[in-house]
């Protein structure tokens, strides 16, 4: 664990930025890190609205898949508090960041299986899509200061484990469950249905 950790911390140093680091490429890093993740809702959003109704199935399982690994986040924190670089502390920390555990990142872990989610879907483009986001993501974060390398990694295990063990109950129950959530959305919003505003 020892040679573990001293590999991890060196590989961070290596991709850390430091005072000489160029302003633009920590405020890109900035922007990357902070804003992108607020596009993901409006994507699902908008395809849920707007885009093929046979994605639907994608986008609920994409969410529930999500919910799920971010609370085996949550317990293994408690299991494991692993402490972010600026409280070992390490590095250079450019991005304000409360002293949280920091294995498994997040933020990797959304991007991971989102991209899982929509890799095996009928439109595996978006998984492409959402897989260089989450890798410029995972970069940004650890360039800032805030992740280590193999907080990243560990997001991108964890949410292929995830995704292994859910499958199973998705394929019994997902047409299921997404039958219900289309039919709640046709009543709540069945006027601007009604006047082609959005898909059925």
């Amino acid at each position: 664990m020892a040679l573990l950790e001293s590999f991890n911390q060196s590989l961070f140093l290596l991709i850390n930025a430091t005072p000489a680091s160029a302003p633009f490429s920590i405020q890109l890093a900035t922007f990357i890190a902070r804003d992108v993740m607020r596009l993901l809702p409006v994507l699902l959003f908008a395809l849920w609205l707007w885009g093929r109704p046979a994605l639907r199935d994608t986008i609920l399982k994409a969410l529930l898949f999500t919910g799920a690994a971010l609370l085996g986040n949550w317990l293994i924190g408690l299991v494991w508090p692993h402490p972010r670089p600026f409280a070992v502390p390490i590095g250079y920390t450019f991005l304000a960041h409360d002293a949280t555990p920091s294995f498994p990142s997040n933020h990797g872990t959304i991007f991971a299986m989102m991209a899982l989610c929509w890799w095996f879907s009928p439109a595996r483009g978006w998984g492409w899509l959402l897989a260089v986001a989450g890798t410029a993501v995972a970069w940004s974060r650890v360039f800032l200061g805030v992740h280590f390398p193999l907080d990243m990694l560990g997001a991108l295990l964890v949410s292929i484990a995830w995704y292994a063990a859910l499958s199973p109950a998705w394929a019994r129950y997902g047409a299921a469950l997404t039958g219900m959530a289309e039919l709640l959305y046709r009543r709540l919003l069945a006027k601007p249905i009604s006047q082609g505003l959005i898909r059925r």
